[in-house]
Formats: structure tokens, C-alpha cells, sequence
């Protein structure tokens, strides 16, 4: 079975001290943020044990401060109590503040459940990230940041497309003594790296200081291998603290305070907050990463990883990070939906592959998998669905540099009737049509309801509360318009 892993990270703030003093509550207090409208309202939601710790509970109401019409929504017991809360509300962002011992496997297949069952359709309903470090001053750091991040350097322990940054380095996980550089105003180019890379790698942290990185490869929660196809060097943490450990077993410490986010696209585990030393909490803290994704599990389909980069990089600059996680989501219960719905309301038991290598199996034929032809589609989107992490705060913006896409989308509303048209860029020297890798999807920037299609059925028009998913056609021919016209009432 071929497995692909992943890591992520966040920047240092000189706050450690304030927060390991006796008045580090009302200290944080002390600090002054001008609140940003937001439309849609905001959720913060947290379990009352921890919103009795005095340093989480400053996190908690500094990040009430950072947003207009924010809520705050306490639980006591599993995070699926604040279901009432959260109906009641509808928030755009919904941000899980949760100690590192709260935040494990079982919390994240939570949160995904629990955003799911605000209404009666299978998808997400609100956008969330789960809000969590190695101390509350790593997450600190993150609410305190309102500057948005526009994404100009990047860096990879796997293949990035380096047309979509000014600057940037990629080491190929295939291939040991490779590397594509790409300096600015230049064009890629090939390069030899060293066998072992480690060294190199950290430097990328530490001097480079990329806005994005990306891994894929093996991992655990305790490490992340560089080479995938060859004995290298890999990333370990301790105490909150990334480091590279060479061949030689010689460690090199990352202190990469610049936000940044990351990308573990096809790693295991990664995202699996096991317990403090776990490899999440430390590129979230000397890291320098203000937003992640992660598999919490074993991962061998794919979809809820390379999924987001695909939404992040189909159209550069128009979603956000977080809005490329949650579009996803979106495509994936979609495909869920529409190819195997019989199987939408099944839940895996347990997700400890590594521990059970028979549970697929098992969960197979107890869900009455027979069709070899689909049942690993089935089964895969499934696995995926519940347990791929979010990290971070899901209204904080983080996107690429904007560059002419392969398709335009527009939307727009005239007396209750909304418009939605689709357009591939016509190129006259390649006319073969464009093949977005996933569903067009818009977002609104409100709710709707009582919608009704008027024009573009033909087109499988998936227009929820929050969102249009574009069914048909997969591949746009250019220069043709596809439009969807709906009448609807804002909520």
C-alpha cells in the first residue's frame, strides 16, 4: 500500500514571558486590537475546562476582540454540545480553541462531524480551523496576526509548482541530490543538492524563510522523513521546537518566526496531535506556521490532502487557504453524494490502520462493498472524509499572488436573482479544453435560502446555503460560458 506523509508550522512571538507570569490573563487583556468586519459572524467555541485555564482564556477573548459579531460558545463534554449553539448562530468561521490534549484524532473526526450536521444537507456548513500549539502563547501569535499573508515564496520537501511564487526551492523526494531552484525574475532550474539535504533544508527555514511549504513522503507524528525513495536526513520536534536531524545524526535547530503556511499534502500522520511532542505543534511553534492541514491517520487515497492543493493552486490567488480546505470538503462529500450515496451516513469505528492493518477490510464488508470496480473510491473518500486537521484561524487570509487563471468565475445578484457563469480562457495557441482537477465551486459571501434554479440545470448545479458546485461539464471549453441562474432569499 503506497503511503504519503506531512508537516506544518508557525512563527514565535516574544510573548513567553508574559504568559508564563501570574497576571498573564489580564496582561493579554492589556493588548488592543481593532476588531475586522466580517460577513457572516464568527463562533468561537471552547470547552469550559479549558476556558478555565487562565493563559487559553486569554487566547479565547483576544481572538473575541479580533472580529466584529463574534460569539462565544462553551461546552462542557464532547465538542458535538455546542451543536445547539452553533444552529442557532450560523457562523461563517467557526475557530475550535482546544489544548493539545483536547485536539487529538478523535476531536478532529468530531469537528468534522459536527459542521456537517448544522442542517439537514451532508455538507460543511460553516468554515472552521482548529485553534491549538504547544502553549497558548504559540496560539497567541496566531490571533494576534491580522496582516493578511500574500504568498510569494515557497519552498517543498516534494514538487511545488514554482510558477506561482516570485521565489522559491523545491527537493525532490524521488530523486536523492536533486533540487529545482527558481530566483526571482528567473525561470526554474534543475540543481544538484546534497545526498543529505537536512542542512539545507533548515537553512530554507531559517534564511530563505518561505511563506509556503509543502511535504509529502514519510511521517509519523514524531518525524518527517525527507527522502521518500532514499535514506535521508528527516525533521524531528521536542518541547515545541522543529529541528533537522542529519545521517549523522547531528541536529540543526528551526527558528522560523515568519508566518507561513503548510502543507503536508500526502503525509501520515501529520496532522495527529498525539500528545506535545507531536510534529504539528512544533511547525506551529518555532515553525513559524499560522495555518496547516494534516491526516490525523494513515493515508493512502489522497483526496483529502491533494485535494487542497489542487483548489489552492487551480486558480492562484483567488481562495484563501482556508477557503481551498473548505472547498474540498465540499467536493468530497459531493463525490460522496452523488456516486455512492448509499454509503453517506457510514462512519469507520476506528481509524488506527497502523495499529489494524485488516480494518479496511473489515469495514467493507460490513458496509456491503462488493463492486470491486468502485469500492476503493468508495472506501477511500470515506477514510478521508473525517480526518484531515485544519490548524489555525479559518478567517485569517493566506493566498498566492494572483495570476491569470485558466478560468474565470462570476457571480452576481440582481433583485433576488443571482448569476453564476463559468469562462476558460481562450488561448489561441492551445485549444484543448481546461480540466479543472476539481469541482468549480463559488462561495458565497452570505447565506441564501429558498433557491431555485431558473437556468444551467443541465449543468448539475449543487447551490446550497453557502455555496454553488458546478457538476458538469469537467472539462470547460474555452472561450464558452457556462451559467447558472438561481432565485434565492438571503438568510
Amino acid at each position: 500500500m503506497f503511503y504519503r506523509h506531512g508537516v506544518k508550522l508557525v512563527r514565535v512571538l516574544v510573548l513567553a514571558a508574559v504568559l508564563q507570569s501570574a497576571h498573564a490573563a489580564e496582561r493579554l487583556r492589556a493588548i488592543t486590537l481593532i476588531p475586522t468586519p466580517l460577513a457572516g459572524g464568527y463562533a468561537v467555541v471552547v470547552s469550559e475546562q479549558t476556558y478555565t485555564n487562565s493563559e487559553w482564556r486569554a487566547v479565547v477573548q483576544t481572538l473575541l476582540t479580533k472580529y466584529q459579531g463574534t460569539r462565544l460558545i462553551k461546552h462542557s463534554g464532547g465538542v458535538e454540545n455546542a451543536r445547539e449553539a452553533l444552529i442557532k448562530f450560523k457562523p461563517r468561521y467557526t475557530a475550535f480553541v482546544a489544548q493539545p490534549e483536547e485536539a487529538g484524532r478523535d476531536y478532529v473526526a468530531a469537528v468534522h462531524r459536527l459542521t456537517r450536521e448544522l442542517d439537514d444537507d451532508p455538507y460543511p456548513d460553516t468554515m472552521w480551523g482548529i485553534l491549538t500549539g504547544y502553549s497558548a502563547h504559540d496560539v497567541f501569535r496566531m490571533v494576534t496576526n491580522k496582516t493578511p499573508l500574500v504568498i510569494r515564496k515557497g519552498a517543498g520537501g516534494t514538487a511545488i509548482p514554482l510558477d506561482a511564487f516570485e521565489e522559491g526551492v523545491w527537493y525532490d523526494e524521488g530523486k536523492q541530490g536533486r533540487k529545482v531552484v527558481k530566483l526571482a525574475g528567473s525561470q526554474p532550474q534543475e540543481q544538484a543538492a546534497p545526498a543529505d539535504a537536512t542542512e539545507e533544508l533548515v537553512a530554507v527555514f531559517n534564511q530563505f524563510k518561505p511563506d509556503f511549504f509543502m511535504t509529502s513522503g514519510h511521517a509519523t507524528e514524531r518525524d518527517w522523513q525527507i527522502g521518500y525513495a532514499y535514506k535521508s536526513g528527516q525533521f524531528v520536534c521536542k518541547d515545541g521546537v522543529l529541528y533537522g536531524k542529519d545521517t549523522r545524526r547531528k541536529t540543526y535547530r528551526i527558528d522560523s518566526p515568519n508566518p507561513k503556511i503548510y502543507l503536508p499534502a500526502g503525509n501520515c500522520l501529520m496532522g495527529h496531535i498525539q500528545d506535545r511532542q507531536s510534529m504539528a505543534l512544533a511547525f506551529m511553534g518555532s515553525g513559524g506556521v499560522n495555518q496547516m492541514i494534516g491526516y490525523t491517520v494513515v493515508t493512502w487515497y489522497g483526496y483529502g490532502g491533494w485535494g487542497v492543493r489542487d483548489y489552492f493552486f487551480g486558480t492562484p490567488g483567488r481562495l484563501t487557504f482556508a477557503e481551498a480546505f473548505y472547498c474540498n470538503q465540499i467536493a468530497l462529500n459531493h463525490e460522496l453524494v452523488s456516486r455512492f450515496p448509499a454509503t453517506v451516513g457510514a462512519r469507520f469505528p476506528s481509524y488506527e490502520l497502523e495499529k489494524d492493518p485488516q480494518l479496511l477490510n473489515r469495514f467493507a464488508a460490513q458496509i456491503g462493498l462488493r463492486d470491486r470496480a468502485t469500492a476503493k473510491d468508495n472506501l477511500g473518500l470515506l477514510w478521508d472524509r473525517d480526518v484531515v486537521a485544519f490548524y489555525g484561524d479559518p478567517a485569517w487570509e493566506a493566498r498566492l499572488k494572483a495570476q491569470p487563471p485558466e478560468w474565470v468565475q462570476v457571480f452576481n445578484e440582481k433583485k433576488g436573482v443571482f448569476t453564476f457563469e463559468v469562462i476558460a480562457r481562450p488561448d489561441a495557441a492551445n485549444s484543448k479544453p481546461v480540466a479543472p482537477s476539481r469541482p468549480v465551486i463559488q462561495l458565497f459571501p452570505f447565506r441564501l435560502k429558498n433557491i431555485k434554479v431558473l437556468e444551467g440545470a443541465e449543468y448539475q448545479p449543487v447551490i446550497m446555503e453557502n455555496f454553488l458546485l458546478l457538476g458538469q461539464p469537467r472539462q470547460l471549453e474555452r472561450g464558452k460560458s457556462y451559467r447558472v441562474v438561481f432565485q434565492a432569499q438571503k438568510d
